[in-house]
C-alpha cells in the first residue's frame, strides 16, 4: 500500500490544453467586458471608476495567474521531452507562491459571468499549486495525515 502517484506527460498535456481554452477564455472575456462597457457607455455600477478599476485589476490577476500555470505546465513539458533536467526544473521551474486574493469589494463590481471566470482560474490555479506541491515532495504519501483523518471520519460518524 506504500504506492506513490507521479505526474506523467498525458497528465501535463491535459492540463495544458485546459489551461490554454482557460486562459483564452478569460482574455476573450475580459476583452469583450471591457469593449461592451466602451460600446454602450453603460456602467455595471454607479461609480463608474472603481468599475473600471475593478475590470482592469481583475483581469490583470486572473492573466498573471494563468501565465504562471501554463509557465509551470511549460517548463513540466519540457522536462518530459528532455529539454530540463529535473535538477533543472527542481530548482527553476517552481510555482510562484503567492496569489494575491481578489478584493471581495471589486469583484462584486463586475458581472456573474466575470467573476465566474476569475473563480474557475483560481481554482485551476490552487490545483497546479497543489501538483507542484506534490511533485516537489515527491509525491510521498502521508500516512499520518491519513490515518488522522480517518479516525475524525470515524468519530464523527460514532456520534
Amino acid at each position: 500500500m506504500n504506492q506513490t502517484a507521479n505526474l506523467n506527460r498525458t497528465i501535463v498535456d491535459m492540463l495544458y490544453e485546459e489551461a490554454m481554452l482557460l486562459a483564452d477564455e478569460a482574455r476573450d472575456t475580459f476583452r469583450d467586458a471591457a469593449q461592451e462597457r466602451r460600446r454602450t457607455g453603460t456602467p455595471l455600477h454607479e461609480d463608474e471608476d472603481l468599475e473600471r478599476i475593478a475590470l482592469s485589476c481583475e483581469a490583470l490577476r486572473t492573466t498573471t495567474r494563468m501565465m504562471h500555470a501554463l509557465s509551470w505546465l511549460l517548463n513540466q513539458r519540457a522536462h518530459f521531452c528532455g529539454e530540463l533536467t529535473e535538477f533543472q526544473l527542481r530548482r527553476h521551474g517552481r510555482l510562484p507562491r503567492h496569489q494575491p486574493d481578489s478584493d471581495p469589494a471589486q469583484l462584486a463590481l463586475l458581472p456573474a459571468h466575470l467573476r465566474d471566470v476569475v473563480e474557475r482560474t483560481r481554482r485551476f490555479h490552487a490545483r497546479i499549486a497543489r501538483l507542484d506541491q506534490a511533485w516537489r515532495d515527491h509525491f510521498a504519501m502521508h500516512p499520518a495525515a491519513i490515518q488522522r483523518l480517518r479516525e475524525r471520519v470515524g468519530l464523527a460518524m460514532a456520534g
